[in-house]
């Protein structure tokens, strides 16, 4: 019988690979309007979308304004004059093609499911992008529920956003379900705050900080055990 018989799992960087998706759309997305896709603007693009999202994280800023604002001030930082919406909608269409998995991502989901857990996605991506690239994948008959932000009005760590997820899954024991995610802000705050055991997925290293995550795994497959042991 497996430790945990519920499992929210993370989306981006737990599951699929989201460096290499962003990559590569934020190249096309470039491109496309004639900017060079230099180490320097891909770097300057991180500087400014990752603060905007750890706000969104806090509460701080909507996700509808992050997606736009991050465009708005890219093509300020490049000299040009392009649309920001556009560019954020062109952007997102790229990155939805993005379905790469992370090594094991697949052999886990299909370990817990053949071991009797009932799984969620979780994730604070946006909707439309998230829903194309779970359907292009391996996991697209993984999972009983998908949680997203932006379909139920609460995000990561917020409370609301792991009630909605445990509530899809039916979970009426705390202790036998468990939150899987490599963000302390979002993921293991969250879980945490939620009641919830928790698994920081922290493949590069790190310190988890002020947090006491329930367990910390490497990879993948040391994921799983923990869950299945």
């Amino acid at each position: 019988m497996p430790r945990y018989d519920s499992v929210l799992l993370d989306a981006d960087n737990t599951l699929f690979d989201f460096d290499a998706a962003e990559h590569a759309a934020l190249r096309r997305a470039l491109e496309a309007r004639g900017y060079p896709f230099t180490p320097e603007a891909e770097a300057m693009y991180h500087a400014i979308n990752r603060p905007l999202w750890a706000a969104f994280d806090r509460g701080d800023v909507t996700q509808d304004f992050l997606v736009v604002e991050r465009f708005r001030r890219l093509t300020e930082a490049l000299g040009g004059r392009d649309d920001p919406a556009a560019f954020n909608r062109d952007y997102l269409a790229y990155l939805g093609q993005g379905s790469q998995l992370l090594p094991g991502a697949e052999a886990l989901c299909r370990d817990l499911r053949a071991a009797g857990c009932r799984l969620a996605l979780a994730t604070n991506g946006v909707a439309r992008v998230q829903r194309a690239r779970l359907e292009a994948s391996p996991l697209k008959e993984a999972f009983q529920a998908v949680i997203i932000s932006q379909e139920v009005g609460a995000q990561k760590p917020q409370p609301a956003f792991f009630a909605a997820a445990m509530a899809a899954l039916g979970v009426r024991d705390k202790s036998r379900c468990v939150m899987v995610g490599d963000t302390l802000g979002s993921d293991i705050r969250g879980g945490i705050a939620a009641g919830l055991d928790t698994i920081w997925y922290r493949p590069r290293g790190g310190s988890p900080g002020d947090l006491s995550p329930t367990y910390t795994a490497a990879s993948l497959r040391e994921v799983g055990q923990y869950i299945l042991s």
